[in-house]
């Protein structure tokens, strides 16, 4: 027992369940992990990423992109960012967008940066159901509290369950405590779904109701990684629902183009809260990777984004059919099991009979770990009243014939489960 007076994040602190899936991982190497939310290594852009360094190389006057970059990130990249945002997005206030631009390491750390200045121990954010664990995780280990988006029967955001859920926090003298909302809109992690701009719309309307105008987050990680089209729906930077809250948008580059090199970004709509997120970012590392900013930014110029896109696009969709199509052959449905075919995404959200315990310390997962095989319990996913029988398969790193193999050694535990 350690003699350190420790504050109360540090108390508070944790392993992540990542590590420990990533130690069953380890322990076992014949262990296909599905649960890992890895990116495709066969297709890195390496042909890309070296046309890229060769470019930088031989530029011409002093090597800036070795030196200290700036707190924001660099201005031509936050620039090109901006402009690819804006081709998707019709917001009310373009230069806004463009201003209130910033780079972050990896889209983690602008959450991360979010919730420190917004959040106090004690304090609620609304979160999508089901939802990003490690974000979960990330609440957590703030003592901040989440509560999940009622859903209604099909699956979709209910704008009248959701008021009934502020009014129950008004009447306890809780809404004060309620800080943010914050969801995954596009192909999300967990379950690959979409949100339509109906759904966001009942948020927004839900909380004005209730005069709950607090910051919304949006996480669109994956908005790029759609497979044949993207999805329809415009953010909140651009639904007029959403014009009195102050927005928080942000992306990534990890996923659509090369996770290692750990470069995300955001913008905000409230001038003030990207002020004190940039103040706290100071503090963690005075200024993102500025070599790395400085490759993507040659990428971009040189329309390697696109076609690294135009790569992984099919990869991902051919790799999703091998997992689906495995657990369709192995009999999964004809057990009880469901699931949504993904557009996009990297992601198969499962649900399986009611009363099958997919737990972290079922036997179910301990099964499936025997017969060389790891998942993500869903029950990890939820910020509150976790249910039990779902679980995420991921997709993103296996080859199809490993892919094929773990849903065929998943599918076999759950005969073995069956009633």
């Amino acid at each position: 027992m350690s003699s350190i007076a420790f504050s109360a994040l540090g108390h508070r602190a944790q392993p992540p369940t990542i590590a420990r899936l990533m130690t069953l991982m380890l322990e076992n190497p014949k262990l296909l992990s599905i649960a890992a939310g890895f990116t495709d290594t066969s297709t890195l852009p390496v042909p890309i990423i070296q046309a890229a360094i060769s470019a930088l190389a031989q530029r011409a006057g002093d090597p800036e992109y070795l030196q200290y970059g700036t707190n924001r990130g660099r201005p031509k990249l936050r620039a090109m960012l901006a402009d690819r945002l804006l081709a998707m997005e019709t917001p009310p206030d373009p230069d806004a967008v463009r201003n209130h631009f910033f780079i972050t390491n990896g889209s983690q750390q602008a959450l991360y940066l979010a919730m420190q200045v917004l959040c106090e121990p004690g304090d609620i954010v609304l979160v999508d159901r089901p939802s990003y664990f490690v974000f979960l995780e990330m609440l957590t280990g703030l003592g901040v509290q989440a509560r999940s988006l009622p859903l209604d029967t099909a699956g979709q955001i209910d704008g009248a369950a959701l008021r009934a859920l502020l009014a129950g926090l008004r009447e306890r003298g809780e809404l004060s405590r309620l800080k943010a909302v914050y969801f995954v809109s596009y192909f999300s992690n967990p379950s690959a779904r979409s949100l339509e701009e109906t759904e966001k719309n009942a948020i927004a309307e839900a909380l004005t109701a209730e005069s709950a105008i607090v910051p919304v987050v949006e996480d669109a990680a994956y908005r790029e990684l759609h497979y044949e089209r993207p999805h329809p729906a415009r953010s909140v930077l651009s639904l007029p629902a959403w014009a009195a809250f102050p927005k928080l948008y942000l992306s990534t580059l990890t996923k659509p183009f090369a996770s290692g090199l750990k470069v995300g970004y955001g913008t905000c709509s409230d001038a003030d809260l990207v002020a004190k997120m940039l103040h706290v970012k100071g503090h963690h590392d005075f200024g993102t990777a500025n070599y790395n900013q400085a490759i993507l930014e040659e990428v971009l110029m040189q329309g390697g984004l696109d076609a690294q896109l135009a790569v992984i696009r099919p990869a991902y969709q051919a790799k999703m059919r091998a997992l689906h199509g495995a657990l369709v052959e192995a009999g999964l449905p004809e057990l009880g099991w469901s699931w949504a075919v993904p557009e996009g995404g990297l992601y198969l959200w499962l649900t399986a009979p009611a009363g099958l315990d997919l737990g972290l310390d079922s036997p179910f997962c301990h099964a499936c770990v025997a017969a060389g095989v790891l998942y993500v319990p869903g029950e990890l996913c939820f910020g509150d009243d976790a249910p039990k029988n779902q679980a995420r398969l991921s997709f993103g790193v296996l080859g199809k014939a490993d892919l094929a193999e773990a849903g065929r050694r998943f599918a076999g535990v759950a005969q073995r489960f069956a009633k």
